[in-house]
């Protein structure tokens, strides 16, 4: 999570730029850029956009608020977010 991006959207969730860096890295796995909107008060994400090159290179207009269950990883963005002072 880029703790500089976060920023307050108009109905109170907060947008982050975040980036997914696999394990491994060959042709087929890359780093995946990601704009989400986090809902903390209801621990609650929607994936805006995606990008391998640059953020926001695809939107993802059609993108329902989910709930993490039990991803670690969008757990810890949601966590990292909801602490974070803006």
């Amino acid at each position: 999570m880029d703790k500089n991006s976060v920023q307050r959207n108009q109905d109170g969730s907060k947008r982050v730029f975040s980036i997914f860096i696999p394990k491994r890295n060959s042709e087929i796995t890359q780093d995946i850029l990601y704009t989400i909107d986090i809902n903390c008060s209801i621990k609650t994400f929607r994936d805006v956009a995606i990008g391998v090159k640059e953020f926001n290179e695809f939107n993802n207009k059609d993108s329902e608020c989910k709930e993490p269950n039990i991803d670690r990883l969008i757990l810890g963005v949601i966590e990292q977010v909801y602490s974070y002072k803006n």
